[in-house]
């Protein structure tokens, strides 16, 4: 790893309180690296041979099974995957592939183990990252398990627009194949859900979601912090 990766990598949280030492003893031997969208990572079954740090870009994490495919989540900048197999010296439970073009940082899994057991500082950051992961986990548990598919289209819309800067309008940061699976539904249910909100004025023309009343929308959605608040 270049010297000028460094302070960008050591800024992330989970680097953010550990000692001087054991962030050296990390990185030593750490590969930090440009992924082209839609490559595949690991597979599911492999042995956790690395813990993945995306430092930019955006990774989906999924699932097959009986020949069905679904997105379990997505990894921003900052997040990791996958900490628990890294931990337990385990077989990764998920697949992962690049979302858009992702620089990702790849530390051995022994390396992680021997830090978490011998500094404090990290393993107290690894525990804060595990609490975040399960709790995004159940929040999308509960999303699907509580909700309607056009309830949560309706929301995912709102936390979009939120992010965006709620000027009236979305650009949807994925493609529409993972939004569906992200929500739980097929493409074709999907659009079907798209069309049901559109009297509550939502327009979509290709990537671009016009939001011309909110209110309505909100009335719909019942947004629910428990459930959308990536801060609770």
């Amino acid at each position: 790893m270049r010297a000028t990766d460094l302070p960008q990598v050591r800024a992330l949280e989970l680097f953010a309180r550990v000692s001087e030492s054991a962030f050296d003893s990390l990185v030593q031997a750490a590969y930090l690296q440009t992924f082209p969208a839609q490559l595949e990572l690991i597979a599911e079954g492999d042995t956790a041979d690395f813990l993945y740090v995306v430092v930019d870009g955006c990774v989906e994490l999924f699932a097959k099974s009986n020949g069905r495919e679904s997105t379990i989540g997505t990894v921003h900048p900052g997040g990791t995957f996958i900490l628990a197999a890294v931990l337990k010296d385990a077989v990764y439970l998920m697949s992962a592939r690049t979302a858009q073009k992702s620089r990702i940082l790849l530390i051995p899994s022994e390396d992680v183990r021997t830090a978490f057991e011998s500094d404090e500082a990290f393993a107290r950051s690894i525990v804060v990252e595990l609490a975040r992961c399960y709790r995004t986990a159940i929040k999308e548990h509960k999303d699907i398990k509580l909700r309607t598919a056009v309830e949560r289209l309706a929301n995912r819309l709102l936390r979009y627009h939120q992010d965006q800067g709620a000027r009236g309008n979305v650009e949807l940061p994925y493609d529409k194949r993972l939004i569906a699976s992200m929500l739980g539904m097929t493409p074709e249910n999907l659009s079907r859900a798209f069309n049901t909100l559109k009297p509550y004025g939502v327009d979509v023309q290709g990537s671009c979601v016009s939001l011309s009343d909110i209110s309505s929308l909100t009335r719909l959605a019942k947004p629910n912090p428990l459930i959308d608040d990536r801060d609770t």
